[in-house]
Formats: structure tokens, C-alpha cells, sequence
């Protein structure tokens, strides 16, 4: 039986700093792997154990905006690092566990307006150099423009004519325009569709309020339904109408439970969404539960 939907996991980043892992402002998560990276193997193996099909590599802040100079010396080893601990982390699980190599918003997240096309090539072609072994296929995050994906999609398809499914993954302003899902550069979820279509596995909405992922999913469902290509969401639990805390972090909100998310989950299933998972905020015990219902539907549906 075809699951119901390929469970990815969660936050990385929230889920070192719950663990007590080196965590601070610029280098977030990639702290872990230059201080402590056995934090990074443990939280990949939590996520695991609650159930994640696919886990992502923890590359999301080895980029110039978080490292700054440090990246053109650091960039590569610490990017194969962090792949390398997923993939021992997959192969360690009792089931088939997948890798996302990451490919980050290199200039600052949900601020397309600082994209630099020029410099974004040679960039993203280091990340995709250091994992290109270890991982199983890509995962574009946190887009916030057509001109990101177009520039990220055709630098990795670069890469030694990579043949590896590629995932890309947008992310949404909290506001609806006219009742409509929009990325942070305003472009619409249809533009979104003409900009993928025919070139990628996979078309995702990323650290985004579930209720906006849930407006753009229905646009995607529309336009994918009936093809190849795949969609679905992972979304954060951020509570943007409260200032951030004295970490710079941004806090988060309290009904986003792990059975509160699972019943946007719901939602996004019914939709036909086939890849789920979690953003920042969305922890293991997230992920576990979505498993469960997961399971407890097939269950149903094979008895049927």
C-alpha cells in the first residue's frame, strides 16, 4: 500500500537549542556542528525514532548572511559535516530513512529583496559539491522569490548534470493579499506553478503559518493534482505578533500543539498533499503524532 503522505521531520534549529546544544545569534543552528556535533546526530536520530521518512541536513545557516566571511573558509567542511551526520543518522534507523540535502536561503530568510543572483551561483554550487554524496536528493528552503528557485534549480542541475529529485520548498507572508497565499515578494502561488512546472519532483510550502500553507495548497492542488509532481507543507509555529525575546528568537505559538498541527494536517491531506512534516517549532512530538494518525488511516484504509 502507497502511504498517505512521506513524513519529513522538524525544526532543527528550535530542537538543538530544547537539547541544550550550542545556540546563538549569527550561527544558529550551524553552532552545533562547529562546538558540539554530536547535538546534530542526536537530534537527527529524535526525529527518526518519532518517525520522519526524509531528514534534512543541518546546512540551513552555513551561509554568507550567518557566517559572513567565515563561510568562503568553513562553508564546504562544515556543509559535508552536516551531511555526512544525516546520513549516518539514516542509516542507523531500523527503517528506510531518506536525505535532504539542504539548500538555504543564502542572503537572509524571508527577505528576497536581498538576493544577489551574481554571487548566489558560486555559493550554492559549494553546498551542493559537499553533499552531493551523501544526500538523496535536494531540498530548495524557505524561497522567497521565483528569481531565488530559478537561480538555486539551475546551479544544482549544473552540478555534474545532477539527476537527483529536487524539492522546492517557498515560503509565505503571514497576510493573505485579496484572500490569497503570496511569498514574501508578493508573487502569487499561480506564478509560483508556471515557475516549477516541468522542472522539479516537488513543490512544498515552508516555515510559514499553517493557515496561509493551507490557502496556498489549495492553489498547488489545482495546478498538481493530477500530475508527477508532488506538493505538500511543512510549516513553523511562530507567533510573529509578539516581539522577539531577548535571543532573537522569535516565540512561538501556543495552539500550534502537536494535535493542534495535525489537524492542519488533516487539512493539507485532504487536499492531497503527499510530503508533510514540520518548521520551526514543530519538535519530535509533532512529528510523532502526525506518524500516528498517519498509521491509524492507513490502518482504516487497508481494513476497507
Amino acid at each position: 500500500m502507497t502511504s498517505l503522505f512521506t513524513l519529513l521531520d522538524g525544526g532543527m534549529g528550535r530542537e538543538l537549542k530544547s537539547m541544550g546544544a550550542p545556540f546563538r545569534d549569527p550561527e544558529w543552528s550551524a553552532l552545533a556542528l562547529m562546538k558540539a556535533p554530536e547535538f546534530v546526530a542526536q537530534a537527527h536520530a529524535n526525529f527518526i525514532c518519532a518517525g520522519a521518512d526524509v531528514i534534512t541536513t543541518n546546512a540551513y545557516s552555513i551561509v554568507p548572511d550567518t557566517l559572513e566571511e567565515r563561510f568562503d573558509k568553513e562553508g564546504y567542511e562544515l556543509t559535508e559535516l552536516a551531511a555526512q551526520i544525516a546520513l549516518a543518522a539514516a542509516e542507523e534507523a531500523d527503517t528506510v530513512v531518506r536525505v535532504a540535502g539542504c539548500l538555504p536561503p543564502l542572503f537572509g530568510s524571508y527577505e528576497p529583496q536581498k538576493f544577489n543572483p551574481a554571487t548566489a551561483p558560486g555559493y550554492w554550487q559549494t553546498l551542493v559539491r559537499a553533499q552531493d554524496e551523501y544526500c538523496d536528493l535536494w531540498l530548495q528552503e524557505t524561497i522567497g522569490s521565483i528569481e531565488e528557485f530559478e537561480v538555486c534549480y539551475d546551479s544544482t542541475k549544473r552540478f555534474q548534470n545532477s539527476t537527483k529529485p529536487y524539492w522546492a520548498s517557498f515560503s509565505l507572508s503571514d497576510e493573505l493579499v485579496d484572500g490569497k497565499a503570496v511569498l514574501h515578494s508578493g508573487e502569487s502561488i499561480s506564478q509560483v506553478c508556471r515557475a516549477v512546472s516541468g522542472k522539479v519532483d516537488a513543490v512544498l510550502i515552508n516555515c510559514s503559518k499553517p493557515e496561509v500553507a493551507t490557502v496556498a495548497l489549495a492553489g498547488l492542488a489545482k495546478r498538481f493534482q493530477h500530475t508527477s509532481t508532488r506538493f505538500g507543507a511543512y510549516a513553523n509555529a511562530f507567533d510573529n505578533s509578539l516581539p522577539d525575546d531577548d535571543e532573537g528568537l522569535t516565540p512561538m505559538r501556543q495552539d500550534v500543539t502537536a494535535r493542534g498541527y495535525v489537524e492542519h494536517a488533516r487539512i493539507w491531506s485532504e487536499l492531497g498533499a503527499s510530503i508533510i512534516g514540520g518548521c520551526c517549532g514543530i519538535g519530535p512530538d509533532h512529528i510523532q503524532l502526525l506518524k500516528e494518525w498517519r498509521d491509524q488511516v492507513e490502518t482504516l484504509a487497508e481494513a476497507d
